[in-house]
């Protein structure tokens, strides 16, 4: 599914497709170990899935190129023995799939760069591809106002939308699409199994691009199973949630 045209992208799940490349955010390798370490018990099923989506989207996008935009791995402060072992085998992963391979640094990311290094491949502050400027989203780069772009592509929000069913919600992951000062703005999902990520209708933006703008405005396009569903704008789905409460 498409964007509007001026957003230059196209929404193959949870990854996007700009050019001949696919463009995937926050895979969180790692967070299993994470959540063990503070006592949940959870699992660590995380990496096949990401591998075989990832493989399902490949051979339906028929991309040859893949950028990683930021937090590969988990752990700020550390690099766990799950983070090492996955990080890496992802990457030996990547290299045999793909031909170019981009790695956007993001806030989790402080060592990542000695993994990949082992891998041959660099981490990058942001990337451009045509008329988008793909950069993690959790700082704001000073010399932003420079770029030659007309898209600006972010991840670092994980947005899902809860869909409420009787005392039950569902959470179902979602992109983003409006504006951020002259720029045309998307928000990726996370490419993330162990949560679902953050409630655009209930928690707060934790990006600074998003703190910017007035977010109502937004589009929602929520993303399940290879399936794109276009939610119209956060303000008319509050509007609707409103009368429904």
């Amino acid at each position: 599914m498409e964007f509007n045209k001026k957003y230059s992208a196209t929404i193959v799940d949870l990854a996007l497709k700009v050019e001949d490349y696919l463009i995937i955010s926050d895979l969180h390798l790692g967070y299993e170990q994470s959540l063990n370490a503070d006592g949940i018990m959870i699992p660590r099923f995380q990496y096949p899935l990401i591998i075989k989506r990832l493989e399902e989207i490949q051979r339906k996008s028929s991309c040859n190129n893949i950028v990683v935009n930021g937090d590969l791995k988990h752990e700020f402060g550390q690099i766990s023995r799950q983070e090492w072992n996955e990080t890496q085998e992802f990457l030996e992963y990547l290299k045999a799939n793909f031909d170019d391979i981009v790695l956007i640094k993001g806030n989790h990311d402080n060592f990542t760069k000695f993994i990949a290094e082992k891998s041959n491949l660099q981490v990058e502050e942001c990337y451009q591809l045509g008329d988008s400027l793909i950069l993690h989203g959790d700082k704001i780069q000073s010399n932003l106002d420079k770029a030659d772009a007309e898209n600006l592509i972010i991840g670092h929000e994980h947005p899902s939308i809860g869909i409420r069913s009787g005392e039950r919600v569902e959470k179902i992951k979602c992109y983003l699409a409006g504006e951020y000062m002259k720029w045309n703005l998307i928000v990726m999902p996370s490419f993330n199994f162990v949560t679902e990520g953050s409630d655009i209708l209930q928690e707060r933006p934790l990006s600074p691009f998003l703190k910017a703008i007035n977010r109502e405005d937004m589009g929602v396009y929520a993303v399940e199973n290879f399936e794109v569903f276009d939610f119209g704008k956060i303000k008319d789905i509050s509007a609707v949630r409103e009368r429904l409460l």
